[in-house]
């Protein structure tokens, strides 16, 4: 009975903020490698952050120093801090997670088990 769910997607302007998050209910996410992709219409998913349950995180190149992926536990949760907004990152984002009991996180999509609904994003210039 493992879930995910996101929120905090929206409509924002070019250089605006947003905070997605996503909550995560059932024990297989006790020791779970949490990640963000996202798809933009007509393109392929893409990674866009991924942090183990050690903290040990990363981002892809496209968002470095814009974006900032975090966790709670206890229950666990997964966090997505998107500043400095542009066009380009318009899409549905995604949650996923998979567990990975050495704290270890993963930028590939199929190494993830469960995936949430998505939540649009939608940057104007």
């Amino acid at each position: 009975q493992e879930q995910l769910v996101e929120s905090g997607g929206g409509l924002v302007q070019a250089g605006g903020s947003l905070r997605l998050s996503c909550a995560a209910s059932g024990r297989i996410f006790s020791r779970a490698a949490m990640a963000w992709f996202r798809q933009a219409a007509g393109k392929e998913r893409e990674f866009v952050a991924a942090i183990g349950w050690s903290g040990r995180w990363g981002s892809a190149d496209s968002v470095k120093d814009r974006f900032t992926i975090s966790r709670d536990n206890r229950p666990t949760r997964a966090y997505l801090q998107m500043n400095r907004l542009t066009p380009q990152d318009t899409a549905v984002y995604y949650c996923a997670a998979t567990p990975a009991y050495n704290g270890d996180y993963y930028t590939n999509d199929y190494a993830y088990t469960n995936w949430g609904q998505g939540t649009q994003v939608i940057v104007s210039s």
